[in-house]
């Protein structure tokens, strides 16, 4: 059985597939989850952040859920990831990233809670601002090193992304030529110190919004060839072959997010060949907003993308994509997807 936890607008939908057949729960209705994570060493163990009520925890796999922030001092949590190297207490250590832009780790399976402070003493803390909200800004995504313990690195939402050595105890300021908006930050098991950054930089500046680093992110490049839309949203790479990409892009952050101007699309690229905008099996690019990207380390060549149309599923490296018959109550308003995590069996 695999699972697949979708934060939509409204609520986190679970999705099983057995053999053929899949059923779709609702949970946390009307909290406005924006983030999933599952520990990786123990899948029953999921936390759910939400714009309007904190962040939430499972330890019985979806079963049921409880209310968990004692020392995260924001109720909107926008990040969420649990380390695969750093243990306390035989489960991964736990970070939480809130609007205002904050860090939270936990070493407890998130019982209480430890802010990492020294981010907010970084030199570019001042001009950290989100354009809707241009007041403050927010942690979008944090990445724990898969390989190296300690080191963990912060998208923050606008305006940096920041790396850490020692669980966030200190931390180093962007570099000068790295990725601004960052929205999706990948590293894989199989090429260690390599980055990848989806980023809405080629929007707010001249470049290209996909961002790569090959030495830990002192240095990066930003290969644009074949891509005809730069604001990217997400990024996934095969499990097997970490040379194999595909990355969610729009023209802008409106085509991105809102559902009246949505337009996105969906591109590949393997080693350094250039992009190509793959469409077999997917809806059309006028009317989807950007997709969330994930895989499963289980499913070497298997992606999985979930957007405003539904769950789709290639097979192919990302050649080609179907939609499974997933049942869907009637009335299901599906709006964005904020993140999509897959549970092996």
């Amino acid at each position: 059985m695999t699972t697949f936890y979708i934060a939509i607008d409204m609520a986190l939908a679970v999705i099983r597939q057995h053999g053929a057949g899949w059923d779709v729960d609702l949970r946390l209705e009307g909290h406005t989850p924006q983030c999933v994570a599952v520990d990786p060493e123990h899948h029953e163990q999921l936390y759910c952040g939400t714009f309007d009520h904190g962040l939430w925890m499972s330890t019985d796999a979806d079963a049921s859920w409880n209310h968990v922030d004692e020392g995260i001092a924001h109720e909107k949590v926008m990040a969420v990831a649990v380390s695969a190297v750093d243990q306390e207490s035989g489960s991964g250590v736990v970070y939480a990233g809130t609007e205002p832009s904050a860090i939270f780790r936990s070493e407890d399976h998130g019982r209480s809670w430890q802010e990492l402070s020294a981010l907010r003493q970084l030199p570019s803390a001042p001009t950290w601002s989100f354009p809707p909200r241009p007041r403050t800004s927010h942690i979008r995504w944090i990445t724990p090193d898969p390989l190296l313990p300690g080191r963990v690195f912060a998208a923050i939402e606008a305006g940096a992304l920041v790396r850490s050595r020692d669980r966030g105890q200190t931390w180093e300021d962007r570099r000068p030529d790295g990725p601004f908006d960052t929205h999706t930050l990948l590293m894989h098991r199989l090429v260690p110190n390599r980055l990848y950054s989806a980023a809405g930089d080629g929007f707010i500046h001249p470049g290209n919004g996909f961002v790569q680093s090959d030495d830990g992110g002192d240095t990066w490049q930003r290969p644009a060839i074949g891509l005809d839309y730069h604001y990217l949203w997400s990024v996934a790479a095969d499990p097997a072959d970490p040379n194999t990409l595909v990355i969610s892009a729009a023209p802008g952050p409106q085509q991105a997010h809102n559902p009246r101007s949505a337009e996105s699309a969906l591109y590949r690229r393997v080693g350094t060949s250039q992009w190509q905008q793959v469409r077999e099996g997917l809806p059309p690019s006028r009317g989807l907003l950007a997709s969330v990207l994930a895989v499963n380390e289980a499913e070497p060549g298997i992606f999985y993308a979930a957007n405003n149309k539904g769950l789709f599923r290639s097979a192919d490296a990302g050649f080609s994509w179907e939609a499974p018959p997933i049942p869907w109550s009637a009335g299901t308003a599906l709006g964005r997807a904020h993140a999509l995590v897959v549970v092996p069996e």
